[in-house]
């Protein structure tokens, strides 16, 4: 039987990427990053996308790869900080893996994202930003039955609490 998969939910810079090569690396399964697959297929990058085609259409690509990645075993999601946004992805998801969803306070979020500019929510003031969105996403977070608060955690630290949890769910 393979294994379960290992889905990293969560807001903007909490570290679900970096963790999830963390994990990849001591697993040795594969590590799928939604955005990233989401711009390989459609060779945008995802502000472009935001910017051309809106955010109902990224929400729906991002819907319809949840239900594709969900039927897989063995894998390790990144997930996009938007995907909390539709409750059947994690639904989805939870029937075929362990979903963790990797927390910061909103300070730590705007010093790992102060200076990227690919984040299309992001406009104008950073920090007002980060903040109303995590109010408005906070029950959504807070719903996912694993969390880990990443303010600082290395990334292999964050991995290590992962794979604790992934030995008793497994």
């Amino acid at each position: 039987m393979k294994k379960p998969n290992i889905i990293l939910v969560g807001f903007m810079g909490t570290g679900k990427t970096v963790t999830g090569r963390v994990l990849a690396d001591r697993t040795g399964m594969e590590l799928v990053d939604m955005d990233s697959l989401i711009e390989a297929r459609r060779g945008k990058t995802i502000p472009e996308i935001f910017a051309t085609d809106g955010e109902p259409a990224f929400r729906d690509m991002e819907r319809q790869l949840a239900k594709e990645l969900s039927k897989r075993t063995g894998i390790i999601v990144s997930t996009g900080g938007g995907l909390v946004l539709n409750p059947d992805n994690i639904a989805d998801f939870e029937k075929t893996g362990m979903v963790v969803c990797l927390t910061a306070s909103p300070e730590t979020v705007f010093k790992r994202v102060e200076k990227d500019t690919s984040r299309p929510l992001l406009s104008g003031d950073k920090k007002t930003q980060i903040a109303a969105l995590l109010e408005k996403r906070k029950p959504l977070y807070a719903a996912i039955a694993h969390s880990i608060i990443t303010d600082g955690l290395t990334d292999e630290q964050t991995a290590d609490r992962i794979l604790e949890l992934y030995a008793l769910e497994s």
